[in-house]
């Protein structure tokens, strides 16, 4: 495997757990369609929410979520939006998030949850 598919591998499974330890559930992981993919689908109470994880190692070229652009947004949207209606929850609630995740030599990763407010 890719060594960067690895090390995204890793932190999706990083912020998977703690995403369930928020008391999220997660749905669905990699969803994928011609147009874009979504890295988890989870739900949050009664509210779906749409989640692309960023991590790095070094902020040398700025923090994890700062590297999701308003193009990369809008497919997420546009995918997510695709993902509703195939599962008949078009009218459902939902919300974009992105999940950065800092590694640091010698230390547990941050996690943070940052809200998207607009797209």
């Amino acid at each position: 495997m890719d060594p960067r598919r690895r090390f995204g591998n890793k932190a999706e499974n990083l912020a998977a757990r703690f995403l369930v330890s928020k008391g999220y559930k997660i749905l669905k992981r990699q969803y994928r369609t011609r147009g874009g993919e979504i890295d988890l689908i989870a739900l949050d109470g009664d509210e779906i929410v749409f989640i692309e994880v960023k991590a790095r190692t070094t902020n040398e070229f700025g923090y994890p979520e700062e590297s999701v652009t308003r193009d990369k947004l809008r497919k997420i949207q546009a995918t997510a939006e695709l993902y509703l209606s195939k599962s008949k929850s078009l009218n459902s609630p939902y919300r974009i998030e992105v999940v950065a995740v800092e590694y640091q030599k010698g230390m547990d990763p941050i996690i943070t949850i940052v809200p998207v407010v607009e797209v």
